[in-house]
């Protein structure tokens, strides 16, 4: 009796914990956690708003589960499904997509509505990575140029909507994937020399509000109660932290409502003031630790597959980091790229979480496998 207790004990944890990777949990765990004590004090201690971020948690930490469970051979079987269906939603954003703000990013569903374009974060990759492996033994330039337009098509309903800052991200992914798989530095120093011959059309391309965004980050002072008001503050804000930081729930230019966005894209500028340069330097190091990790598992991946899959994923995730600490500090534009973990939302989250499953699902199907 004792001893069949133990073998259903054993095989529970085993469905359980079998496929979690726990450097990475733990990493990110951590991550979470951190985001809700900012978004505590961001938030001005609305407790209904952190209810519903842990309740966005738990969702995303059961996607996360159950990518990490999916029998390793179903990720190459819903590459192209999701990218498929990926494309419609694009396709029915643009033609009854929910316009807000002067964009058309979001569909209803029933009781509920979504990003679909946060999908193609993951939908992109997948397809490259599934499409480059099915040519393996022999990628060509034309593998190259059909995977390109794989990437070109999504992107460019994405960049209609228009959402610049998301079309980056997706558009960053496929480029990853492109590199890893090995493409030819003389290639990409041609596609640099056509995108550097393009600027001035590109340039006209760009909304107004685009183009002001660039200018804005070249001189914030030029409006400094309009365009360039939330780079002036989130900077103010991440400089008045000093070493230790004013302390939770003590931020000035959080408190006193100078700080746009501060649950969602400013959420890092309402950390740096409490939690000051040492805070942000850990908040740097956890960020590293879980990049570090997906490009171990990516470099310990058994097949071209799942190597490009990982390795774009994981780029992708540090892409996602980077352009928001980079826009809250005025390096960057401000593009609309939540600080991942830590904004507020549920579709990015969830995203994020699809990431971390999928990067367990290489980890722990390739360490069964040996065993």
């Amino acid at each position: 009796m004792i001893e069949n207790r133990r073998i259903w004990l054993r095989q529970l944890r085993r469905f359980l914990v079998g496929h979690v990777d726990g450097p990475l949990l733990g990493y990110g765990g951590m991550l979470l956690l951190l985001g809700l004590f900012v978004l505590y004090s961001a938030s001005g201690g609305d407790l209904f708003r952190v209810r519903g971020q842990a309740a966005n948690i738990l969702v995303a930490l059961a996607a996360m589960w159950a990518m990490a469970n999916l029998p390793q051979q179903h990720l190459k079987r819903i590459a192209l499904p999701a990218y498929a269906i990926g494309l419609a939603l694009l396709l029915a954003v643009a033609l009854f997509g929910e316009v807000s703000n002067g964009a058309r990013r979001w569909l209803h569903i029933g009781v509920t509505r979504i990003q679909p374009s946060e999908l193609m974060k993951i939908a992109v990759p997948l397809m490259l990575a599934w499409y480059l492996d099915r040519h393996e033994a022999a990628l060509r330039l034309k593998n190259f140029a059909v995977a390109a337009l794989l990437l070109l098509v999504p992107v460019g309903l994405i960049v209609r909507q228009p959402d610049l800052g998301t079309a980056l991200l997706v558009s960053a992914a496929g480029f990853y994937t492109l590199f890893l798989a090995g493409i030819g530095w003389r290639i990409l120093a041609g596609l640099a020399g056509a995108m550097a011959a393009a600027a001035p059309l590109l340039w006209s391309a760009l909304h107004d509000y685009q183009r002001q965004r660039i200018l804005t980050l070249l001189d914030p002072t030029q409006d400094p109660l309009g365009a360039g008001y939330h780079i002036i503050q989130s900077t103010i804000a991440v400089g008045s932290g000093g070493w230790f930081g004013k302390g939770w729930l003590r931020g000035t230019q959080t408190h006193l409502d100078f700080l746009p966005e501060r649950s969602t894209d400013f959420i890092f500028a309402v950390f740096a003031e409490e939690f000051g340069l040492l805070g942000s330097l850990l908040l740097l190091a956890l960020f590293l630790l879980v990049i570090g990790r997906g490009l171990a598992i990516a470099l310990r991946a058994p097949t071209l597959f799942t190597r490009l899959l990982a390795g774009s994923l994981t780029l992708t995730f540090f892409t996602y980091a980077f352009v928001n600490l980079g826009m809250v500090s005025g390096i960057l534009p401000v593009v609309g790229v939540p600080l991942p973990l830590l904004s507020y939302g549920g579709t990015s989250l969830v995203t994020i979480c699809l990431v971390f499953g999928i990067l367990m699902n290489v980890e722990t199907h390739k360490r069964l496998v040996r065993t």
